[in-house]
């Protein structure tokens, strides 16, 4: 039987023509409750809080897009989701969660173990949130620093999630995934925590954690996803053969603590992730090219993109590219016969051949693209050069200078929407996280956060330059 490619399933999945009318969009179905034809017989919907037919739609087509998935769970924000998953492993057996007998008899805390580079709503969350409600604790970890003993000693008996981001955020470090997965898997299935994976930065586009080793992808469905910067929403999204282990307590959470979004919302990001394959590359070819470009500009200190070949993590970014990704910059000219044998992995070869003379009609992109690497998303990270590095204030200044002179790139918190962002982590999406962390982690005023839109490539570039011309004036 055939399979249909992603951006098929993007256009047709969770969107079936309404049945009772033939509309191809599906209705809004804005109702609180529905009628049952007797007690407890209905036709699937009792109360929207419980479930809802545009909610239905939007987890089949999110289910169908992350390759490698069973069931996708949707919540009214990607803190909800992050907030059911950390309640899940608090949560009892009995119930659908994590936690055993023994565990209670015990009395003591559920354990997750994240990674030290993550979104400060996150990190707020499990730091101060969770800690609170007296029944979890979680600790933070520097995977690579670790390495495999270390990793292996931070799991405690009553680790139930290891959770990482891939990239992470704001640093964009690909984590050793690969490895994380190898030594969960060499625990006993019984005390073995589930790994979960932010593929926010990602999106299923460009990688799918499911495949390679994840049991859970936690998202913002406001970013790339619904990518138009008009939808707060969340989800989970769990891997095939873990439905029965993980659904019943991720659908109690959902249905428990009303953190659900709104049909529309569901309407608008299903309408959103239809063209997410088109956006997405888009989004990566702009950010491939402005990456290069800022790579040689002296008054940039580093440039952070896993995409270009001379990051230290571009042999992990070839390796979690999707199929799909794979197959649609091989239309584009990439030699990706490299990305599909494991010394081209392991060496990080992959190559853009010139065979069609002119690539997509535009030779700026050819000259700047080529041989650089490969797009991954539309996030940098930059750090500005100051005159003084020592000195915080000089940083601040150059860095809020250079933000608020930029023309098309809006100063803004977010990233995924069709327009360009961008923001300091140190004031703003981290400000949640203690100074000496942020610092630790590199996050500090010079550090920019770049959100690559889909507009003329060119004139982001000019933007960005422009903007540095009279920050370093």
């Amino acid at each position: 039987m055939h399979t249909d490619n992603f951006s098929t399933n993007a256009v047709h999945a969770g969107s079936t023509p309404d049945p009772s009318t033939s509309a191809v969009i599906p209705s809004i179905s804005l109702s609180t409750t529905y009628k049952q034809d007797s007690i407890g017989v209905h036709k699937g919907f009792e109360y929207s809080r419980s479930g809802n037919p545009n909610r239905n739609d939007f987890e089949t087509l999110l289910s169908s897009l992350e390759v490698g998935s069973e069931e996708a769970i949707a919540y009214s924000s990607g803190s909800a989701a992050t907030a059911a998953a950390a309640q899940w492993a608090c949560l009892a057996e009995d119930e659908g969660g994590a936690r055993t007998e023994e565990d209670i008899a015990e009395g003591g805390k559920s354990h997750i173990l994240c990674i030290n580079d993550v979104y400060g709503g996150t990190y707020r969350y499990l730091a101060r949130v969770a800690k609170s409600t007296g029944n979890l604790e979680a600790s933070f970890l520097d995977f690579d620093k670790a390495g495999e003993a270390g990793i292996r000693n931070a799991i405690k008996r009553n680790t139930k999630i290891v959770w990482i981001e891939s990239p992470t955020n704001p640093m964009l470090i690909l984590p050793p995934l690969s490895l994380i997965s190898e030594i969960l898997y060499s625990i006993p299935e019984a005390q073995r925590p589930i790994l979960l994976v932010d593929n926010t930065f990602l999106s299923p586009y460009y990688s799918n954690p499911l495949t390679l080793g994840a049991d859970v992808v936690l998202h913002s469905i406001s970013k790339y996803i619904n990518g138009h910067s008009d939808v707060i929403m969340g989800a989970l999204v769990i891997r095939r053969g873990l439905g029965e282990k993980l659904s019943r307590g991720f659908r109690f959470l959902q249905n428990s603590s009303g953190g659900i979004p709104s049909p529309f919302d569901c309407y608008l990001a299903s309408r959103g992730a239809k063209t997410l394959a088109l956006r997405a590359l888009k989004h990566g070819l702009n950010a491939l090219q402005i990456a290069s470009v800022l790579s040689k500009d002296s008054r940039i200190a580093k440039v952070s993109y896993p995409g270009l070949k001379t990051s230290p993590y571009y042999e992990r970014a070839v390796g979690a590219l999707s199929r799909q990704a794979k197959k649609d910059l091989s239309k584009l000219g990439w030699d990706v016969g490299a990305l599909e044998a494991k010394a081209g992995l392991i060496n990080g070869t992959i190559k853009h051949h010139n065979h069609h003379g002119r690539f997509a009609g535009n030779e700026t992109l050819e000259e700047a693209i080529q041989d650089q690497g490969i797009p991954f998303s539309g996030m940098i990270s930059i750090r500005l050069s100051s005159t003084d590095s020592a000195d915080p204030e000089a940083s601040h200044a150059i860095t809020d200078k250079f933000l608020t002179s930029l023309r098309l790139f809006a100063l803004a918190e977010s990233l995924g929407g069709v327009e360009s962002l961008a923001e300091a982590p140190w004031k703003m999406t981290h400000g949640a996280i203690p100074e000496a962390q942020r610092l630790e982690l590199g996050i500090d005023p010079s550090l920019v956060r770049l959100s690559v839109g889909i507009e003329d490539v060119d004139d982001l570039v000019q933007d960005i330059q422009q903007a540095l011309d009279l920050a370093f004036a």
